[in-house]
């Protein structure tokens, strides 16, 4: 599949300015704007940070997916007249007028992002994105900032734990475009299942957008519709090469007739019990598309007439050196059923002497969960490919991914919430992020650093580590690459990390640097020092830390 056209890009572009325009937020934001601005502090610097706070699905990671987005909304961020005058009339009527002048001339260029890599594994209270700028502004940001990354890294997630539930032989098609939640829903879900590890959409918007393989043929309805040979049409429909290089009209009902019968023969079936319509259907769309021909063959019987109809149809295509592709089984047992499809192949293959006839591909779609796709790998079975819809796209297992943006300094000091549910602190302050690599180049655990400064000590980055975080001034990946991105990232992971069933718990750590032995002595860190000792563990005993040894820099290493 082609890169996208420059028209799509543009078309891309658009789409984002008009799924998430700047009135897609909260009421109480501009609440808040406003309240910051009629006490003058709507310019303050202040810094916000997205996180998630549990990773999805009982699994041990997430996929951070939706910067792309995020960042084109930011590019965009602008109130029209119209958006003002309707603001005027839903805020309440003491709001001075003057505010509505300053949201008129909003925008995001005083606004940095860092990001995480699109793409990446993440894991739980680890920061995602931090967003500083302008109090105000960046307040505002908050619901839609949390709106395009949400449902995009859940779904992405979900998708790579399918790709990963299915192996690496397997084909994926998602195709849940009519079981999503609204239009949006359907088109985030086949761009992000595609990052996530999905081969190929059904969603035609999709592929003309993010440039993702599309695929389709028949649903049942059009098996449905035919009743009789009859309703075929052009009854001469299909040429063969001649020896001078003419092309012969060939009557494919009758060559197909005659294919039947020898099918029929060979596998000793009853011709009674074959149903006339499905061939009618079966010859029609061969004859539109002879060289992609993959009829669903259960809309009445595998056994006794589809899979029949399909070899008589795809025999006679083979005669007149066409190349169909294969069938698809929508119901019952999937995978008994494609080993039986596939011993009939073989059988046509060796008795008719067609080579190809025995990898003519099996495609799986009936309602697939991660559960019944993990089983695939324990049963016999013949699938090639596997489209998957409702399971995937909703996230039946889990409906969201729970992130959150909270503010962690204003004017350069550090701010943190209490909750009455410990779950629900936050960690005060701007923080690095760091990923450390074990021997094998797999990850082996993250570090969160809080540093914390005064005179001229500054702490150094450990070699031992790598920088995670990136400003994000490069072009962005198309995709497809973020795709790319998602597999290498995934490689990276212990095995026992990317278990569906009870992973290995992926350590991340929250280090802080203090330019003393004694917290409470460090003005301004008491609530921090509070926090520490009220949620996190020590773990100086784990091997991977470090200890410093400076007589006035204490380095002090907690658990998430």
């Amino acid at each position: 599949m082609a890169a996208p056209s420059s028209q799509s890009c543009t078309a891309l572009e658009r789409s984002i300015r008009e799924r998430v325009p700047t009135l897609l937020t909260d009421l109480y934001q501009f609440t808040m704007a406003y309240a910051y601005w009629r006490s003058g502090r709507h310019n303050e610097p202040a810094v916000f940070e997205l996180f998630f706070r549990d990773n999805p699905f009982g699994g041990g990671f997430s996929l951070f997916s939706g910067m792309h987005d995020c960042l084109l909304f930011l590019r965009s961020f602008r109130f029209t007249d119209e958006d003002v005058e309707y603001l005027r009339s839903v805020l309440p009527p003491a709001t001075d007028p003057a505010f509505f002048l300053f949201l008129r001339e909003l925008d995001c260029s005083g606004v940095t992002l860092h990001s995480v890599p699109e793409g990446t594994v993440v894991f739980a209270r680890v920061p995602l994105m931090e967003v500083s700028g302008p109090l105000a502004v960046v307040q505002l940001l908050e619901t839609s900032l949390l709106c395009l990354v949400n449902y995009a890294s859940l779904v992405c997630s979900n998708a790579a734990r399918f790709r990963l539930a299915a192996g690496s032989r397997r084909k994926l098609l998602e195709m849940g475009l009519r079981r999503a939640q609204g239009p949006d829903g359907g088109l985030t879900a086949s761009r992000y299942t595609y990052v996530g590890g999905f081969d190929m959409t059904s969603n035609v918007q999709a592929g003309f957008l993010f440039g993702i393989p599309v695929a389709g043929t028949m649903a049942h309805s059009y098996v449905t519709s035919f009743s009789s040979l009859e309703e075929v049409w052009p009854q001469v429909s299909l040429s063969a090469p001649v020896s001078n290089g003419d092309h012969d009209n060939i009557d494919l009902i009758s060559l197909t007739k005659g294919w039947l019968g020898r099918v029929c023969e060979l596998l000793g079936a009853e011709s009674g019990k074959i149903h006339e319509g499905e061939l009618a259907a079966f010859l029609s769309y061969a004859i539109a598309y002879p060289h992609n021909f993959l009829p669903v063959i259960d809309s009445y019987s595998v056994t006794c007439s589809g899979l029949l109809n399909f070899c008589a149809v795809a025999l006679s295509l083979f005669e007149l050196d066409y190349s169909p592709l294969g069938v698809r089984l929508d119901s019952g047992d999937l995978c008994r059923q494609s080993v039986e499809v596939r011993h009939v192949f073989r059988l046509c293959s060796e008795q008719f002497s067609i080579p190809a006839f025995q990898s003519l591909l099996i495609v799986g779609t009936n309602n697939i969960s991660e559960y019944s796709m993990a089983e695939l790998n324990k049963k016999e079975n013949e699938i090639d490919v596997v489209g998957v819809g409702t399971h995937l796209v909703t996230c039946t297992r889990q409906p969201s991914l729970g992130c959150v943006y909270k503010l962690v300094e204003v004017r350069g000091s550090p701010r943190m919430k209490f909750s009455e549910d410990p779950e629900k602190s936050t960690v005060p302050g701007r923080k690095a992020v760091y990923r450390m690599l074990d021997t094998e180049g797999e990850e082996s655990l993250s570090t969160i650093e809080k540093h914390i400064e005064s005179l001229n000590y500054r702490i150094s980055v450990p070699s031992t580590y790598y920088f995670n975080t990136q400003l994000i001034t490069q072009p962005l990946c198309s995709t497809a690459e973020t795709r790319e991105k998602v597999q290498s990232s995934i490689q990276t992971l212990h095995p026992r990390h990317k278990r569906l069933q009870e992973p290995d718990s992926y350590i991340v750590s929250f280090k802080v640097h203090l330019l003393c032995g004694d917290m409470e002595q460090c003005q301004g860190l008491d609530c921090l020092g509070y926090w520490i000792e009220r949620h996190l563990t020590c773990c100086h005993s784990h091997p991977a830390f470090l200890q410093c040894k400076c007589t006035h820099l204490y380095t002090h290493t907690y658990i998430l």
